[in-house]
């Protein structure tokens, strides 16, 4: 299994999500560590090449985590959020972008 490296405040950002989405999102990232697919998730590519959003919609509302898992050693999690709107952020997208960049550098 490779293993996570959280970026900025995303792991603190996931910790805050509610009981049943923190739970939900820990299994999908169980299942990339693995080297499978998340349940629901869709390829964010202005954030970066092989940077994929984790979907997880709970009953608490809807979340997403965004992480790039091509690198051959590690899963990095860029970005942890609550989502409130139809289209993803601008803002969380460039933090997610912001982070990744940092980290190539």
């Amino acid at each position: 299994m490779k293993p996570i490296t959280f970026l900025g405040d995303s792991l603190a950002r996931l910790r805050d999500f509610p009981d049943d989405a923190r739970s939900e999102a820990g299994y999908q990232l169980r299942a990339v560590q693995a080297g499978d697919d998340p349940a629901d998730w869709k390829p964010l590519k202005t954030v970066g090449p092989g940077v994929r959003e984790i979907r997880v919609r709970e009953a608490s509302g809807a979340f997403r985590v965004l992480y790039l898992a091509t690198l051959p050693d590690r899963i990095l999690v860029l970005h942890a959020f609550e989502k409130r709107t139809q289209q993803t952020p601008q803002k969380d997208i460039e933090i997610a972008a912001k982070r990744l960049k940092a980290w190539k550098d």
